[in-house]
């Protein structure tokens, strides 16, 4: 309608023609607002606990004209509130790799209820990305800087034909392991260690962003492993073995690095007490090859729960 046709605009046409839910509606916008918990001015600091298929993703980092989960979940906070926080990850999964519960952390000044972003966001993103909890939390809650310990899970099929609903999810290796052999390499990695000999070089990284990750810019490489073993499993498509690692921080595509060199010991190609000299060694080259991303798994993430506490 032209502009002199209706008259000057009331306050209120005025608001509904301005706000930000336009892309979903002023009266969705307004019910998904009403909560009178929440400020109308100001900030609240948000914690995310997500799952998802990394097989389609380049990672969960925001990259120039790639999907990323990142991008994903920052695209659906906007078009939901018309934000666009740049959602901080727990830890930066890689391309290719899954996660059963990250955590992303972000600020948004929407006083929108928990229960109504989680909704309006499972409806928005992709199928591949569900939210699994939507919580307010105190204002110091950092999903990365936050966190207590991590635990990484790799799966990998050992039948002879891996079937393809599974593929995405598995590393597919018909050769037969040495159980006993993976877990006395598995427990050489307990503890305190210099993993830098099971660290990428990352050559990719001049092609990322500059989003500061701790697990990435680190000034060292010593971290400190809780618990690391292998389990065998048995399910209907074949014989599993699943691989667990819990610790307080991982080096880029160390996990994958380290599975590389186990299945190098469970194949006979390195004795167990090998690790030892390999971790001392702090050269990438003394160590196996890179596992493939697809049987990783972000498995959980640890805090210690004060972020639920009033401020």
């Amino acid at each position: 309608m032209n502009k002199e046709a209706g008259g000057a605009k009331s306050a209120a046409e005025v608001t509904s023609v301005a706000a930000p839910a336009a892309a979903v509606g002023y009266s969705v916008m307004q019910r998904l607002m009403a909560d009178p918990m929440q400020p109308v001015t100001g900030t609240q600091t948000w914690k995310l606990t997500l799952a998802y298929d990394g097989t389609d993703f380049q990672g969960w980092q925001i990259q120039p004209g790639l999907p990323t989960v990142q991008g994903e979940l920052q695209a659906a906070l906007s078009r939901i509130v018309d934000e666009r926080p740049l959602p901080q990850g727990s830890g930066r999964t890689d391309a290719g790799v899954h996660a059963l519960a990250q955590v992303a952390s972000f600020a948004l000044r929407a006083p929108i209820p928990e229960e109504n972003l989680l909704r309006a966001l499972n409806r928005t993103l992709p199928a591949s990305i569900r939210i699994l909890e939507a919580r307010r939390v105190r204002s110091s809650f950092h999903a990365r800087h936050s966190a207590h310990a991590k635990t990484y899970e790799y799966r990998i099929f050992g039948g002879v034909l891996c079937p393809p609903f599974l593929a995405r999810y598995v590393y597919a290796y018909p050769r037969p392991l040495d159980l006993d052999a993976l877990q006395a390499a598995a427990r050489f990695f307990i503890g305190e260690h210099d993993f830098l000999s099971f660290a990428a070089t990352d050559p990719d990284l001049a092609h990322r962003t500059t989003e500061p990750e701790q697990d990435v810019t680190a000034p060292t490489a010593v971290r400190t492993i809780f618990a690391s073993a292998w389990e065998r499993q048995t399910a209907e498509a074949g014989p599993l073995l699943v691989y667990r690692v819990r610790g307080n921080g991982f080096l880029h595509h160390m996990v994958r690095n380290l599975v590389g060199t186990m299945i190098d010991v469970g194949r006979g190609f390195i004795a167990p007490d090998a690790i030892p000299k390999i971790l001392v060694s702090r050269d990438r080259s003394a160590a196996g090859p890179t596992a493939p991303a697809r049987g990783l798994f972000l498995h959980s993430v640890e805090y210690d729960g004060t972020e639920y506490d009033p401020k």
